[in-house]
Parts: structure tokens; C-alpha cells; sequence
């Protein structure tokens, strides 16, 4: 079925938007999403790494999320800033194909390691006394290597779905990368079957990933509730709030793109787009390191330790 990609192996990105006028300021403020992104996770990475009291299962998987969100937006954000600045929107068959594949990798893995820590969460509030055993250094990277694993593995199905297909036609992929269903509406054969595959695929991902975080947070309401003390109540609110939070923002805008038919993507796509590929990522470190007083503390020492050093 690819026989016909060689002939002209290119893909035309039609981009953000059409007007002219629009790219600078959109240049400005994507650099600027970008930079604050790749400040935001990379501060959290080394502030985990550094703080002895932050080695501790949860943050053990906040990091490999904030990795996992460098990746994801570094796979998108410089070729779409080029983009913006230069104007030249041409991208190649395999880059295209490359860039699909490793962005499908690792929001696949988000969703992963999402589950993994609510499983965390769960484990901490409602069995304590057997936390160190349940969640050990060993059970937190198994849980990393199946995330990725089944990511991987996941990868390779989306991608060939969706360039499994014969393009024939005019190669401008609608969208500011190289999204499942904006290449798919470029095949000129029938793709009804990979649409098929390539939604029961992502809904196995996000809804399995999905039950085990509601599941998990379904006990967690149950323990907190039956709780007698407030502050202990408040502190277990409190360890989930950003948790919480950030499943809302992923898993909102994921299930808008990838759980709705064919025929119903359209122009608001982009913006849901923008949404969890740029500011979800962006938001992550803050949405963790605002709201916990761990993070805060840590922080405070680093801080007390660097001027005492200087």
C-alpha cells in the first residue's frame, strides 16, 4: 500500500494559521510556552534529584512524567516555531511517520504512568502501613517499563494505521503536525478499517488507564471520608488535588481528539491540539510544585543551601 509514497515524499503542514499577520505574535507565544515548558520540568527533574526528601515513589513517576513532557513537546514545538518563522511548512514522509510514532509514544506512556501514579496514591491513603513494601523501588520501575512497553508497542499499531494507507492525492496535512486523523483524510484508500483498529486501540489506553485512576480515587474518597481527624483529611485532599488536576487537563482534551469519529474533526481540533501537546506540558511542574508543601520545602532548602554556599 505504500507504493505510491515515493513519488512525491513530502507532507505540506498547512499550520496554526493562514494569516501572515498572525505568525509573529503566535512565534512569540509559543517560544515563549516552549522555553517556560522545558524551564518548568527540567527545574522539577533536578529539584527531585537533588532533595533527598522527594525520593519517594511519587515523585520517582513525576519525573519520568516531566521527561516524558520534554519529549513530547520538543517533538512538536521546534519544527512548528521553524514553521511559524520561516514559512517553509514542508516535512518529510519519514519525518512525518517519525514524528506521529514518538509523539503517540509517549502521550501513550502519560496516560501510563498517570494510572501508575494513582495506584501510588492510592496505596499511600488507604494502606499506609504497607506503602514501602507494596510501592518499592522495584514495583515503581516495573510500572515504568510496562508503561512504556505497552506505549511502544501501542506506537507502532497507531503509526501503521494510520500510514498503512495509499496517498495519492494532494499532501497537506491540515493541522500544525503529523496527527492521526488530518493524514488519514489524505489517503485515497478505503481507511474505515484503520479508523476502526485506531480507535479501539486509544480507547483501550484511555479508558483502561482511565478506570484504574477513577477506581483508585474511588477508594481514596472512601478512606478520606471515613477519617476522623480534619488535618489528616485536608493533608490526603491535598497530596491528590494537583493529581487530580492534571488528569482533568489530559485526559479532557485526549478524549475530545481521539474518542469522537472521523467526520466530526474539524478546525476546533487545533485549538484542543495547542492545548494538550503545549500548555498541558507547560502547566504540569506548576501544577505540582504550587499546590505541595514537599515541593515547597525542598525548594526552600536548595535555596538556603545556595546562598549559604555563596
Amino acid at each position: 500500500a505504500m507504493g505510491g509514497n515515493h513519488t512525491q515524499p513530502k507532507f505540506i503542514l498547512l499550520g496554526i494559521t493562514d494569516s501572515p499577520w498572525a505568525r509573529a505574535p503566535l512565534f512569540g507565544l509559543f517560544l515563549l510556552i516552549y522555553l517556560v515548558t522545558l524551564a518548568g520540568n527540567v527545574g522539577l527533574m533536578v529539584l527531585v534529584w537533588v532533595a533527598p526528601s522527594l525520593h519517594t515513589p511519587m515523585y520517582f513517576f513525576l519525573t519520568h512524567f516531566s521527561l516524558a513532557d520534554i519529549c513530547y513537546s520538543t517533538i512538536i514545538s521546534p519544527k512548528m516555531l521553524t514553521d511559524l518563522l520561516f514559512g517553509n511548512r514542508t516535512i518529510s514522509w519519514a519525518g512525518c511517520v517519525a514524528q506521529f510514532h514518538l509523539f503517540a509514544l509517549f502521550v501513550t506512556a502519560e496516560c501510563h504512568l498517570l494510572a501508575a501514579m494513582a495506584y501510588d496514591r492510592h496505596v499511600a491513603i488507604c494502606h499506609p502501613l504497607l506503602y514501602a513494601t507494596v510501592v518499592s523501588p522495584r514495583t515503581c520501575w516495573r510500572l515504568l517499563a510496562w508503561s512504556y512497553l505497552v506505549a511502544f508497542l501501542s506506537a507502532l499499531l497507531y503509526s501503521s494505521c494510520t500510514f498503512g494507507a495509499s496517498f495519492c492525492g494532494p499532501r497537506q496535512v491540515d493541522h500544525f503536525f503529523c496527527d492521526s486523523s488530518p493524514v488519514l483524510r489524505l489517503a485515497c484508500s478505503d481507511t474505515r478499517g484503520s479508523e476502526i483498529a485506531f480507535f479501539a486501540l486509544a480507547a483501550a489506553n484511555g479508558l483502561g488507564t482511565g478506570v484504574v485512576i477513577l477506581l483508585s480515587y474511588g477508594r481514596i474518597l472512601r478512606t478520606v471520608l471515613g477519617m476522623r481527624s480534619a488535618p489528616s483529611r485536608s493533608r490526603a485532599f491535598h497530596t491528590c488535588a494537583s493529581h487530580l488536576v492534571s488528569v482533568s487537563v489530559f485526559y479532557g482534551t485526549l478524549f475530545f481528539m481521539y474518542l469522537q469519529p472521523a467526520s466530526r474533526h474539524g478546525s476546533r481540533d487545533k485549538v484542543a491540539s495547542v492545548f494538550y501537546t503545549m500548555v498541558s506540558p507547560m502547566l504540569n511542574p506548576f501544577i505540582y510544585s504550587l499546590r505541595n508543601r514537599e515541593v515547597k520545602a525542598a525548594l526552600g532548602k536548595c535555596r538556603s543551601r545556595m546562598v549559604n554556599c555563596c
